[in-house]
Parts: structure tokens; sequence; C-alpha cells
């Protein structure tokens, strides 16, 4: 999807987008480390720079890190912030930057905003969660928000139905079999648990939740 389009299309798809950003630096900027003055931080998964753009606002004197795959997503989020010289911008995924500099253990608190949701669960989810804890250090936290799949097994017709309600009420027209969810990959809670605990991580701490999409404090085991 072109840069241009994907901050509207979140916020027609996802309940309480518009927040997201805010709530997230927010909640990473009360954490043990980040709080700090001066505090090294980590942007996974930039995109068109929501986050970003809050942490400048919420927090000028972090010391920014924007990591993002795509060429056009990190371009767009360069032109956004182009007055901010500080950030450190890299097209790369988490897991070669960790693995390529010495990011090792450097980063007071991390961001990860829709992009664990994209990553299927063949190994790829726990070698970026693994590579998150790398960047982090001990006792720093990171603050995770996806689409999650329901342990209510009963209420998934109510919810698919509410959240094609809450598209169409956003001006999005789309069917059932429309939704966008496809090529998604969400997990439940105990599947999460799992992965962090894996990773390095200790039980999450769920923060936010607006129908499927759900946000949580990790903290970095020492």
């Amino acid at each position: 999807m072109h840069p241009s389009g994907y901050d509207r299309l979140q916020s027609q798809v996802i309940p309480g987008y518009g927040s997201l950003a805010r709530l997230a630096v927010a909640l990473l900027s009360c954490s043990p480390q980040a709080q700090q003055q001066g505090s090294s931080v980590l942007v996974a998964g930039c995109g068109t720079g929501a986050e970003l753009l809050e942490a400048v606002a919420q927090r000028p004197d972090w010391q920014l890190t924007a990591l993002d795959p795509s060429d056009e997503m990190l371009r767009a989020s360069r032109e956004r912030l182009a007055d901010i010289p500080s950030i450190r911008w890299h097209q790369d995924t988490v897991e070669d930057f960790v693995a390529g500099e010495t990011a090792a253990g450097g980063f007071s608190g991390a961001l990860s905003v829709l992009v664990l949701q994209s990553l299927p669960d063949d190994g790829s989810k726990l070698a970026y969660l693994s590579a998150l804890a790398k960047c982090l250090q001990p006792g720093a936290q990171l603050v995770l928000v996806d689409l999650m799949r329901s342990s209510l097994t009963s209420l998934e017709p109510q919810l698919e139905a509410a959240w094609e309600g809450f598209q169409r009420a956003s001006g999005l027209e789309v069917t059932r079999d429309q939704l966008p969810s496809v090529g998604l990959h969400p997990i439940g809670l105990a599947r999460l648990t799992s992965l962090v605990n894996a990773a390095g991580f200790g039980d999450p701490a769920r923060v936010f939740q607006a129908l499927g999409f759900e946000g949580f404090l990790l903290q970095r085991q020492g």
C-alpha cells in the first residue's frame, strides 16, 4: 500500500488507531529505563512515522532509532520528520539490525505497533521478539500492539460482525470475506505468552484492547 493512504485506511480499520501512537509513547515514557532523560528508544516497523511523531512531541529528549524494511515507508516517515535530525534511520529488519551492529542491550525501550501480526508463526514471530529482547537493556520495556485472536470463541462471530460494522461506519465498504485480515497472522494470549517468554520477556501485561486489537507491556528479563 502507498504510504499516503496507509494512515487513513488504518484509522478506518482499527478502533482507536488515532490514539495508539500517543498511548504507546505515553506508556513507554513511564517505564523504568525510558523515563530517564535522553533515553535511547527503538521504533520497530516505524511505517509512516506515527510513533516517531508522538515520541518527538512527548519526549523530545529521547534518542530515537527508526527501523523499517520498506524503503517506501521509511522515505515517507523521513519526509514527515525531516526537521528532526537526531533520529537514526535504518532500512532493515530488527533481526538483521541487531545482528549487524552493536545494538545488543543498548536500548532503554522499544515500540512495536502492528508489526508482529504480519509475521507467520513459523519461527518468524519468535525471531522478531528475540531480536527485540536482545536490543533492550535488562529490565527495559517493549510496548507491543497487534491484532490478536480471541480466547472467547463463542464471541468471535459477534466481534467479527462488530469489526465489519466499525469499518462501514468509518467509510470503508467491505464484505465479510474482504475484511483486511488477509495476510495477517494473529495469535492468542497463551501463544503470545509462550513466545515472549521464550524470547526473554516476562509475561505480557495487557494495557489496551479494542475489539481484536490489543496492546501489551513486555519487560526484558535480566
